[in-house]
Formats: structure tokens, sequence, C-alpha cells
């Protein structure tokens, strides 16, 4: 094997190694889907060209798209959650959660 194919693997595994350490979900989403695309990418670009450029450029257009596609189906930083309460009179509700939730503080 040539040296590019050792730097795309390692590459891979650095990515799927790191995908656990991002803080947010956001970021955790976007981790996951570059790993995800960039392997699928990279089969795509093997399968279509049989060398290693198009197994790269498979590999790098699979992690965009990949990142992109994971980010924009989840909650965005500023939407607000819906929690359920329950009244002292007895009667469960939803509404908006307050502060205490997005601090940490329930």
């Amino acid at each position: 094997m040539n040296i590019l194919k050792f730097a795309a693997m390692g590459a891979v595994a650095l990515t799927i190694g790191l995908a656990g350490c991002s803080q947010t979900p956001q970021q955790q989403r976007a981790t996951t889907g570059a790993a995800l695309g960039g392997a699928g990418g990279a089969l795509v670009g093997q399968a279509i060209g049989r060398d290693t450029k198009s197994t790269l450029i498979g590999a790098g257009a699979g992690a965009l798209l990949g990142a992109v596609v994971a980010t924009s189906g989840g909650p965005q930083p500023g939407d607000r959650q819906m929690c359920r309460y329950r009244a002292p009179d007895g009667r469960v509700y939803v509404a908006e959660c307050d502060e205490r939730y997005y601090r940490g503080q329930y």
C-alpha cells in the first residue's frame, strides 16, 4: 500500500476516534455525519474511479455532505425545548422550559 492509502485510513480512524470528544450534541452529529459520509464517499469514489485520487475526492465530498446533512435536521442552538409541568391541582401541562432547565439546575 502506498502512503496516501495509509494517510486516508489514519484520517478516517482519527475522525471516528474523536467523534465522542465533541462538546455539544450538534457538534457530535456533525462529526458523526462527516465520518459516515467520508467512509461512504470513499467507497463510492473507489467504485467509480478505481484509483486513490477518486477515493480521496469521494471521501472529502462525502464528509462535507455528511456533516451538512447531519446538522441540518437536528435542533438548532436557539431552539427552545418543551417541558412537562405539574400544576398544584395535579394537572399536567406542556410549556417552554424555564431557565433552570438550560442551566442544568433541575
